[in-house]
């Protein structure tokens, strides 16, 4: 079994992606599955915080459904771990 890369938690300071619209960013901590599980799965969950003008300023943990990230926000930031881990996945726009 392959071992996920992006497996283990990090600081909000220090994120593995960032994805923004608006005024609303939610940054990727830790993701279950390695990447190439996650296509096709539509339960596919990343645990990430979240911003936005409904929180006042503070961050929001919680488990998201990949695809409710990817429909809704952009990638703005993606360190060299994430962007290794999903540079083949077609629903991710990773310069390389």
């Amino acid at each position: 079994m392959a071992k996920n890369p992006l497996g283990k938690s990090r600081d909000v300071e220090n994120p593995y992606a960032t994805f923004m619209e608006g005024d609303f960013e939610i940054r990727v901590l830790k993701t279950y599955k390695i990447a190439k599980n996650e296509t096709g799965d539509q339960y596919a969950r990343w645990f990430t915080v979240a911003k936005s003008p409904m929180t006042y300023g503070s961050w929001e943990y919680g488990d998201t459904y990949r695809s409710e990230v990817l429909d809704n926000f952009q990638l703005t930031y993606a360190s060299p771990e994430f962007i290794e881990a999903y540079r083949d996945d077609p629903q991710i726009r990773v310069a390389t």
